[in-house]
């Protein structure tokens, strides 16, 4: 059995995953242009999108590599014939670095890692396969996640550039506790600055240069440039934006490319429709803040609250709806977090206008490894 091919978003079978190509074009071009503009290395996290062709043009946009999170991620992103691979999660245990030695003999690599034991494997695999290795060491700025505390980096990198096979290259954080950029958001920021100068300061005493200094987040990615030394950003979700995205301050809801195309298939109980769409469809990540739990929102209709869902059935409150909904209705949701999204997603569609101008496989999808 065949399926045609869809030529226009209403012939599309849902759940599905659209993607706005006007805006998603705009928002590489304003991120593409702001790192121009403040001399900032750009290296975009790969995770959102998951899609060499994608990846490939942000490459061709200006970025200078690619930062994935994991091995397998890194042997689908080969494909966009990207210079520069950065692993922005430390590889531990001899399947993953075997496999990375691989991707390491067909482009260049860099790991972010926080310990003697992760960046030691790591020089013996590379000394193993004769190839070099570039290293971020990783400081914790706040999120309590990874990262050594800023006092500890000048041992971490004294010990990395005795090792074989390792290239010291510089530092890298993630202010992943900075979600919404308010004021107190901006006096974060402030105390970001501060401590990075510092960090930066306590290494020079100790006679250690980093070449790349590598930051940042999609919530705080527009005052990059305010933060002392930082010369890469490793931004993903700017891609395509969503609902946390809108949250955080850092766009509106113009700029939200992708949304899930859902059907209505029961408006049974008043007051409330359900969706063919459940956990299986969507991001289980709830709203960065805000009171409502929802799961994200109801493009023609933005008061209602997606409340809940099944595996399948997304739940939908009806608060002072626009219109009356009934089953078979189509409507668009803007998801909380598109970055898990896509992942549950085998294909999505970039249309404009109404037609379909592309599918993309996502073909990183799973690659947990």
């Amino acid at each position: 059995m065949t399926t045609r091919t869809p030529a226009r978003v209403d012939e599309i079978d849902t759940p599905a995953i659209l993607i706005d190509l006007d805006i998603m074009e705009r928002n590489l071009a304003r991120v593409a242009d702001y790192a121009r503009e403040h001399s900032l290395r750009l290296r975009p996290h790969t995770k959102t999108h998951k899609i060499p062709s994608l990846a490939r043009r942000q490459l061709e946009m200006g970025a200078a590599g690619l930062t994935v999170a994991k091995v397998g991620e890194a042997e689908v992103m080969l494909a966009s014939d990207t210079p520069d691979l950065l692993l922005a999660f430390p590889i531990v245990g001899p399947p993953k670095l075997a496999r990375l030695m691989d991707v390491a003999r067909k482009t260049s690599v860099t790991v972010a890692l926080d310990s003697l034991e992760a960046a030691s494997d790591l020089s013996t695999a590379a000394h193993g396969a004769r190839v070099e290795v570039g290293v971020l060491a990783e400081t914790d700025v706040g999120l309590g996640r990874v990262g050594v505390a800023p006092g500890g980096l000048g041992e971490l990198i004294e010990n990395i550039r005795r090792m074989p096979g390792l290239r010291w290259e510089g530092i890298a954080f993630y202010p992943g506790q900075i979600k919404k950029m308010d004021d107190t958001g901006e006096r974060d920021i402030e105390k970001l600055a501060s401590l990075i100068e510092l960090t930066l300061c306590d290494l020079e005493r100790a006679g250690l240069k980093p070449r790349i200094i590598s930051g940042g987040s999609t919530p705080t990615l527009f005052r990059s440039h305010r933060l002392p030394g930082v010369n890469e950003i490793r931004p993903g979700t700017y891609i395509f934006n969503d609902s946390n995205t809108v949250l955080s301050g850092a766009c509106e809801w113009q700029d939200c490319a992708a949304s899930i195309l859902a059907t209505v298939v029961s408006t049974a109980k008043p007051g409330q429709m359900i969706v063919d769409g459940g956990s299986k469809t969507f991001s289980s990540d709830r709203p960065s803040s805000g009171t409502d739990v929802s799961f994200g929102r109801v493009v023609e209709s933005p008061e209602s609250v997606f409340a809940r869902m099944n595996e399948e059935h997304g739940f939908i409150e009806l608060r002072n709806p626009p219109r009356r909904f009934s089953v078979g209705d189509r409507v668009h949701i803007i998801p909380n977090h598109i970055c898990v999204a896509m992942n549950l997603h085998e294909q999505v569609y970039g249309v404009r206008n109404g037609a379909v101008e592309q599918i993309w496989r996502v073909e990183a999808r799973g690659k947990l490894q």
